[in-house]
């Protein structure tokens, strides 16, 4: 892949190539987790920290251990045992810090491992050929894409919550509805940035 400017690909992670509203990866927390701007919060700082970490960890071994030795086969297997290592020290972390965001978050936090969003950044680092700071940039605002939308999603949710919604779309029908208008709108921005 050809160079790709710092700055340019900080803001198309975050708006045009967003990993939950551009890819749909990382949905099922989204949904489970927008009713409530605490927890999407902290479940979203808690993503930008889980796909920091696991794309510094993974590109050097991506590129001193898996390619020099010719086992790339196993990269996939790699990224989930680094994936899970992070969650595992984030999650003892936040029990310690603040015990009432962990248990806010209860299953959710344990089950950013499984989230594909994360799986997905990290695969799209390799695909893409980025170098470590690109990797690390990329995963900076993946994750701070994500939690915007996670964020703008508990707001509306708490404002539609105090307004009728007809008895078919209440609970997950308004909250996929109100994410494909955040799509649609994140998408605007496509003409402007767009990192492949």
């Amino acid at each position: 892949m050809s160079y790709v400017d710092p700055i340019t690909l900080l803001f198309a992670s975050i708006f045009t190539s967003n990993i939950l509203l551009a890819n749909f990866l990382g949905t099922c927390s989204f949904i489970a987790i927008s009713k409530d701007i605490g927890s999407a919060n902290g479940l979203g700082i808690a993503v930008i920290v889980v796909l920091i970490l696991s794309s510094a960890i993974s590109w050097p071994i991506l590129h001193f251990v898996l390619i020099p030795f010719n086992m790339i086969y196993l990269d996939l297997f790699v990224y989930i045992i680094i994936v899970a290592a992070v969650v595992q020290a984030l999650e003892m972390i936040i029990e310690r810090v603040s015990p009432a965001l962990y248990m806010s978050l209860g299953i959710y936090l344990p089950l950013i491992v499984a989230n594909c969003a994360i799986l997905g950044v990290v695969l799209f680092m390799e695909i893409r050929n980025y170098d470590f700071f690109q990797a690390v940039i990329f995963g900076l605002g993946s994750g701070v894409g994500w939690w915007l939308a996670i964020v703008a999603a508990a707001a509306m949710r708490k404002k539609i919550n105090k307004n009728p919604v007809p008895a078919g779309l209440e609970g997950p029908g308004i909250t996929l509805i109100t994410m494909g208008f955040m799509a649609m709108a994140f998408v605007g921005f496509s003409g402007i940035l767009r990192v492949q």
